[in-house]
């Protein structure tokens, strides 16, 4: 199938309205695309204070302290590892239901 031609932009805010009311699979084939891998991108951070008790974030220096990584990184390891079981739990439960 051909595909429409893409036309000429002469600024970014002429080519967001464009996109914004128009399917870029009309212009694009995307089935012949490549996957790009970008090793030096670095995911966007927000910064947000967080309570813990006392005995909990000592228990995290603790186990932090004997892998030798920073407590705040081992935080962020653990709580993508459980936020990452919790979405297949649900994706699970959504299938069978």
């Amino acid at each position: 199938m051909r595909k429409r031609e893409i036309p000429k932009f002469n600024n970014e805010d002429q080519e967001r309205e464009f996109w914004s009311s128009n399917d870029s699979t009309e212009y694009i084939d995307w089935s012949s695309g490549e996957r790009l891998v970008l090793p030096n991108l670095k995911p966007s951070v927000k910064t947000i204070s967080l309570r813990l008790p006392e005995t909990l974030l000592n228990e995290l220096k603790f186990l932090a302290n004997k892998k030798d990584v920073p407590y705040q990184s081992l935080l962020k390891v653990f709580l993508a590892e459980r936020v990452q079981r919790e979405l297949r739990n649900l994706s699970k439960q959504t299938v069978e239901n």
